[in-house]
């Protein structure tokens, strides 16, 4: 990394997003978010854990691209970059089956990456951009799904196929926007023979603390649910998606995704970004939780009596990602962490 380094970073807004950035901007990186509104860019600069970065008016800027599916969003944005962190992508938050599934899900994974990669193309400063994509990529949909139990120990170079629709469920469309955005990616660098280069983060389901956060519904929206509702007393529902117990925390993602810049790592790679898939119960939070905050447990503000079973256990190879990054966190750090947060936000909220 050079003084003065420019990267981009999507998606900040977000529960990984905001991590990366803060990450970023703490290595030392100067950073330009791409926002949809000047609204986005407040919420992102008033919040606090960003006030101990020194200097951070010089070193963190805003740029609106409302839609990144328009032709040339990102052309504004990348000028003058040198690196670019896309953490952007559709969530399935907000979505029913009612919805139109490609529209709100697929092809704006799809296309908002394939119009990123060309903007950069245009712009000759571009080295590198790292995107975050997912583990769902990896495995067959049928080994999500419990369909198919399977011993084989999963590489980040396995690609799954394609899942056709129609959709049974919401996730299996966002299973597929994976898929697809990251094979179409790809195929466009080999076609495209940019001047920059690519990195692949493949995280499991991301969990830890959230300092986006204002509430403990915020808190509880999205992957932290896996980890928090054991411990708050809930069950998964087949609408939460695939029980698989692969668990990332979302520091070592962010970390993963700003080290990834460092031209020691070599581009046009993947990542997986998980357990190694024999270490963890979801329902082990409970036991973590009564460790460490048996108070809370005691008085029932912690009920700890919630249910995540049965599950599938996906088993992967992550000894490049622990080479490369270093030792990924224990679930039981994750768990702390999240549910320490909880806390704090029940407290604040008296």
């Amino acid at each position: 990394m050079a003084a003065g380094d420019l990267v981009l970073v999507t998606g900040s807004t977000g529960f990984i997003g905001f991590r990366t950035l803060r990450h970023a901007l703490e290595e030392g990186y100067t950073v330009r978010a791409a926002v949809r509104s000047d609204a986005k860019a407040d919420l992102l600069r008033r919040n606090p854990t960003l006030s101990s970065i020194q200097d951070l008016p010089s070193k963190l800027s805003f740029i609106i691209v409302p839609n990144i599916l328009a032709q040339g969003a990102f052309d504004e944005a990348v000028k003058g970059v040198k690196y670019i962190l896309h953490v952007a992508s559709p969530l399935t938050t907000g979505i029913t089956m009612d919805d139109d599934l490609e529209a709100k899900i697929i092809r704006p994974a799809v296309y908002g990456t394939l119009g990123l990669f060309g903007s950069a193309k245009k712009e000759s400063s571009v080295k590198r951009i790292v995107v975050t994509s997912s583990m769902v990529t990896i495995p067959p949909i049928a080994v999500l799904t419990g369909q198919q139990p399977t011993e084989q120990v999963f590489k980040p170079e396995d690609r799954a196929h394609d899942v056709p629709g129609p959709y049974p469920a919401v996730i299996a469309a966002y299973v597929q926007s994976k898929i697809a955005a990251l094979k179409e990616g790809e195929a466009w660098v080999v076609k495209h023979k940019p001047q920059f280069d690519v990195i692949h983060i493949l995280p499991a389901f991301v969990g830890g603390r959230n300092d986006l956060a204002q509430n403990v519904e915020q808190l509880c929206t999205g992957t932290n649910f896996y980890f928090l509702a054991p411990v708050l007393g809930q069950e998964a529902t087949e609408a939460a998606g695939p029980r698989v117990a692969n668990y990332i925390d979302v520091d070592d993602v962010a970390k993963a995704h700003v080290k990834s810049l460092n031209e020691e790592v070599a581009g046009d790679q993947s990542f997986l970004l998980t357990n190694k898939g024999d270490d963890m119960k979801w329902n082990d939070a409970k036991e973590i939780a009564a460790k460490h905050f048996p108070d809370a447990v005691k008085s029932g503000l912690l009920p700890n009596d919630g249910d995540i079973s049965p599950y599938m256990v996906i088993y992967s190879d992550i000894s490049k990602t622990e080479e490369t990054f270093g030792r990924i966190k224990s679930f039981e750090e994750s768990v702390k962490a999240v549910v320490g947060q909880y806390l704090e936000l029940k407290e604040k909220a008296k």
